[in-house]
């Protein structure tokens, strides 16, 4: 099963008319890879076949489906470990400090896949922080998927998913077995909302968020999709947030209000801002590059400008 120039290039087109995702034009073996369960699930006869049917008629839930299963939606348990440490060790005590008045915390998770990333943070809270058990705390997880955030609302995962990132104490202590499935308990599930969302089209409400993980996302757009995301995403951080990207992501020469500006690097071992020389130089520098533990992250400026 193959898929030719021009059904691929439809089918690119389809995909970043929907999703502002971009699929570069080598990579047609996607195509082939991803739609192939697809296509079997639908009993056709080929790939072929289901481009003829996408063309053949208007946008529709089908199209929904094949751009849906074009998006990569891989994520893990406490992937990569470095962005959950440096939560616990330095940003939410902090947090703590700073909120004793309020005692309310929004932390949102955009592009949250199947739900590893968030319910990660919820195990975290209740694992290491339990003074926020009187707390008011919002968990927000959004992605573009309906099948992602059906399958992260059921919280059932399979051995493989479990096997990846997930301590074995945390297992044991919030997953129920079911045969080949293990099953998220209830408190943990209700901690996080989950919502479908498009980064690019829908609006974002007004709720202001004190950590926002936007983590391997903006590699998947253009540049101009990449402004417009951090322009929304500004506007909905704290003063005193932090912003996560994926480790292959920043917002230098993209938007001016996110720039690696002092090159700060926050030192674990004393709870000040330790500002390095001029690493990064911005005319706009209303946000400070942080390096917490391994973790890179971005927060805004305490001066005004």
């Amino acid at each position: 099963m193959s898929i030719n120039f021009y059904d691929f290039s439809y089918l690119r087109e389809l995909v970043r008319g929907y999703s502002s995702v971009v699929i570069s034009s080598d990579k047609a073996y996607l195509a082939d890879l991803r739609l192939a369960p697809l296509v079997t699930k639908m009993k056709l006869n080929s790939l072929e076949e289901l481009m003829n049917k996408l063309q053949s008629q208007p946008f529709n839930h089908l199209h929904i489906q094949v751009v849906e299963a074009m998006l990569l939606t891989e994520t893990s348990f406490f992937r990569d470990s470095y962005p959950f440490d440096a939560i616990a060790k330095t940003i939410l005590p902090e947090l703590i400090r700073k909120k004793q008045t309020q005692q309310t915390l929004n932390i949102w998770c955009a592009a949250c896949s199947s739900g590893q990333e968030p319910y990660s943070i919820a195990m975290l809270l209740c694992e290491q922080f339990p003074e926020l058990a009187t707390w008011k705390i919002r968990l927000l997880a959004t992605d573009l998927s309906h099948e992602m955030i059906a399958r992260a609302r059921a919280a059932s995962y399979h051995q493989m998913e479990i096997m990846r990132g997930l301590p074995k104490t945390l297992l044991m202590k919030y997953f129920q077995n079911s045969g080949k499935i293990w099953q998220l308990k209830d408190n943990i599930r209700e901690m996080v909302e989950f919502r479908q969302m498009n980064l690019v089209t829908d609006s974002l409400e007004k709720t202001i968020f004190d950590i926002i993980f936007l983590r391997n996302v903006l590699i998947y757009f253009d540049w101009q999709t990449k402004k417009a995301v951090l322009e929304k995403v500004r506007e909905v951080l704290s003063p005193n947030g932090y912003l996560f990207l994926g480790s292959g992501e920043t917002p230098l020469n993209i938007y001016e209000y996110f720039p690696a500006a002092s090159g700060a690097i926050l030192n674990i071992d004393s709870p000040k801002i330790r500002p390095e020389t001029n690493i990064f130089k911005s005319s706009h520098p209303q946000f400070e590059h942080l390096q917490i533990e391994k973790a890179i992250c971005y927060k805004r400026h305490s001066k005004s400008y």
